[in-house]
């Protein structure tokens, strides 16, 4: 029950939510597909291995390259491009039938990616897109971002307003290292991982639960409903009602 969102002759633009702690039983597809990671996490299990996907990331899957997923606490979403490789252009995939950006600056440009997906008016526009994106990521390391950046997520996660002095603390580093080593080694800022965090408890609730939307957002460590549609807005580029819709046709994994 993917959304499609967009599609162009030659590429498909696709929203995928699963439900938290449920399975995507192993597939592929006929055409490559890059997933680009929005909310949530999930254990992604291919001839790689498993690998834990949460987090600014990217995977390129080629056509016919199997895999399936186990879905965390809180739920995945993603933005799933289908292309044909011509369409592309097949010298610019890589010979790996699975390729993973973990962090780091391809993840940061994953983000301008996914802009690109919903906004771009044709699709020679996306594909000049992807094309630059793959190439630059193509430059960059692929695979699991530090030890360090795991234990400081687990510590926003549980606890989104702490302070950077904190966690300094908490992983054994200075407050003015700790800001710049996790966007260098994540994609995103500290206090973007806090909000996407908030954004993910919110998500899941809405998605999952009946609660009304202020109880929602109180639940989610917002300041209050307004703040809630703020960040969901500035993340998402949707409002939390949109999201508790979602519900109506979201892929139910088993």
């Amino acid at each position: 029950m993917d959304q499609l969102l967009r599609s162009f002759s030659g590429v498909r633009v696709r929203r995928v939510i699963d439900h938290s702690h449920g399975t995507v039983a192993e597939h592929a597809h006929d055409w490559p597909v890059l997933s680009l990671f929005v909310l949530g996490g999930y254990l992604n299990e291919t001839e790689l291995g498993e690998r834990r996907i949460d987090g600014p990331s990217a995977v390129l899957y080629r056509a016919g390259a199997a895999h399936r997923n186990r879905i965390g606490p809180a739920g995945f979403e993603q933005i799933e491009v289908e292309f044909d490789p011509e369409w592309l252009g097949r010298s610019l995939l890589p010979d790996a039938p699975v390729v993973q950006w973990l962090g780091g600056e391809p993840a940061g440009r994953m983000r301008g990616l996914s802009g690109a997906c919903l906004t771009a008016p044709d699709g020679p526009t996306l594909r000049q897109a992807l094309q630059a994106f793959i190439r630059a990521a193509a430059r960059g390391p692929a695979g699991d971002r530090a030890q360090w950046t795991q234990q400081v997520e687990r510590r926003l996660r549980d606890d989104p307003a702490l302070r950077v002095r904190d966690l300094a603390r908490e992983v054994g580093r200075h407050p003015a290292w700790l800001g710049s080593a996790y966007r260098r080694a994540t994609g995103e800022a500290l206090s973007e991982a806090a909000a996407r965090f908030r954004v993910e408890t919110a998500a899941r609730l809405l998605r999952e639960t009946h609660e009304p939307p202020a109880g929602v957002a109180a639940e989610a460590g917002f300041c209050d409903q307004s703040h809630m549609i703020r960040t969901f807005r500035r993340l998402l580029g949707r409002a939390p009602s949109a999201v508790r819709a979602d519900a109506a046709w979201m892929r139910t994994a088993h």
